[in-house]
């Protein structure tokens, strides 16, 4: 599939976790496909997602028939964008420091900026 709007910006925003692991899946298989066919992602990690900033604990999730979520978290990694919600890694004891390499801590304000950008598209799991 090719891009055929260059500029074009995905911003998705991921509220499930192990606790809704269709949904969960989802969301990075979207960011990431959006990723291969030349569009400019975010990843927004809230809620229960909010735990896949953590070493390990991509890895540790399992879907029959889904491709690993370690997988897509590394190819968004390498070619888009991943942010942890602010509260959502304070409300879980998470410090800025503890997220793997590369996923920055960002609250509200920088997602209302992103989404209200020209040719963006937000989508919320």
């Amino acid at each position: 599939m090719i891009n055929t709007h260059p500029s074009a910006k995905l911003v998705v925003k991921v509220m499930a976790g192990a606790n809704d692991p269709e949904r969960c899946a989802q969301a990075f298989t979207v960011a990431s496909t959006a990723l291969a066919s030349g569009a400019e992602v975010s990843l927004w990690l809230t809620g229960e997602a909010a735990w896949f900033a953590l070493a390990g604990k991509c890895e540790e999730f399992e879907l029959p028939r889904s491709a690993k979520l370690a997988d897509l978290r590394d190819a968004i990694l390498a070619g888009g964008k991943i942010t942890l919600c602010t509260q959502c890694a304070v409300r879980r004891g998470i410090n800025d420091g503890d997220q793997i390499p590369g996923i920055v801590i960002a609250g509200a304000a920088s997602f209302v900026e992103e989404i209200l950008q020209p040719n963006v598209q937000a989508l919320v799991y």
